[in-house]
């Protein structure tokens, strides 16, 4: 699966990231104030997904999670995730899968990506994005009844359960579309991939705003916070498998086509948040610029530490097609072995990011520095009564 390439972001390469505070908004001499989101309900896939696609569809093995969990969990990655430094810097918990049944705790949010979804149906996993906002919607309804039901008979259950007013106080992030743009690529020539643009974003459109399937914003959803996808053709991935390198490499030798393409592809995602937030004007969006940031460290990663981005930590690409976590003797050569120090890499296995290269990007990020205007992540809301 080649979500393995994706992000969608959800969206947006920014030009700038947007956030428009309602007239309402508490504003001091700084900005807006601080938040304090209750929880986050997150969409999209493997760049976000924290256990889904290992509860659903196939297990994340060892050596994933090595760095920071100290066991597989559930994540592409030696450790963590921009959305678990996200959550970290609100001060919440890990979001747990909603897809993953066992001793799972939902009181302060619920992770709805999963590794290769896409914003339109198809692609490398079932579960794209209107399957995940469906899992929302009953969610959402299922949680608050048992909350209603059980509020003064089973204590223990409902601190594992979201509060029902808090849906409309929390944070809803997207990180999807990356995947939308890598399955195009495998399976349509350039111009019908750009032509498939609008229609995965009016799509991620009505996910957010579509009155008649009772979509997030009818649901009360009212904090958007939304990736744009990043640059695909960066990815080592991406490099090996390019038919026409080095021709159409640039000068971070990074495939040239397929990030010309992530970038036409954040403009009209750009444009469809602006759209979105013209039609709902009681609602907060804040556009973030991840493509900018993952190809800044891609650009600078020599000089930040890093070796070269094109090489990757786990599995293998070269010859034999070796997932991480897999291993394989040919010819009496061992492949798929992870490097002894992951945090010299910028790529985990070829298609993700290692730790030390997500919570770089989640640095710049979160403290304002890829959206505008330029505020942390804490100031991603308005005023509340």
């Amino acid at each position: 699966m080649m979500d393995t390439l994706a992000p969608f972001l959800v969206l947006v390469q920014l030009a700038g990231a947007l956030v428009r505070l309602p007239e309402t908004a508490a504003v001091g001499s700084g900005g807006s104030r601080s938040c304090s989101f209750p929880a986050v309900y997150n969409f999209g896939d493997s760049n976000s997904d924290t256990g889904g696609a290992s509860a659903a569809l196939s297990e994340v093995t060892a050596p994933n999670g090595e760095t920071f969990f100290g066991h597989p969990s559930g994540r592409s990655c030696d450790g963590r995730l921009i959305i678990d430094f996200i959550a970290e810097t609100l001060k919440l918990p890990y979001l747990n899968p909603y897809l993953d049944s066992l001793g799972m705790n939902f009181r302060h949010g619920a992770n709805f990506a999963t590794g290769g979804s896409s914003i339109r149906p198809g692609g490398y996993s079932p579960f794209h994005l209107g399957i995940q906002i469906a899992q929302f919607l009953q969610f959402k309804a299922r949680t608050t009844a048992l909350y209603i039901q059980f509020q003064q008979k089973n204590q223990e259950l409902i601190n594992r359960l979201p509060r029902p007013r808090e849906f409309s106080e929390a944070l809803y992030t997207f990180d999807i579309g990356q995947n939308d743009l890598a399955y195009g690529f495998q399976h349509m020539t350039e111009k019908r991939v750009r032509a498939s643009v609008p229609d995965i974003l009016m799509q991620f459109s009505q996910a957010v705003h579509f009155v008649s399937d009772q979509q997030l914003y009818e649901e009360g959803a009212r904090f958007f916070w939304i990736h744009n996808t990043g640059p695909l053709g960066c990815l080592p991935y991406s490099v090996i498998y390019d038919p026409s390198k080095p021709t159409n490499l640039d000068e971070s030798g990074c495939v040239a086509p397929q990030n010309e393409m992530a970038r036409e592809f954040n403009k009209q995602l750009k444009d469809t948040v602006l759209r979105l937030r013209k039609q709902l004007p009681a609602a907060v969006f804040t556009y973030v610029d991840v493509y900018s940031a993952k190809y800044a460290l891609v650009s600078e990663a020599k000089h930040l530490g890093f070796v070269d981005p094109t090489s990757f930590c786990c599995g293998s690409f070269y010859g034999y097609h070796i997932n991480c976590g897999k291993r394989k003797v040919v010819n009496g050569t061992l492949y798929g072995s992870p490097c002894n120090d992951p945090s010299r890499h910028v790529s985990w296995d070829g298609i993700h990011y290692t730790e030390a290269a997500n919570r770089w990007i989640a640095n710049r990020i979160l403290n304002g520095s890829y959206y505008d205007p330029p505020v942390p992540i804490e100031g991603a809301c308005r005023a509340r009564k």
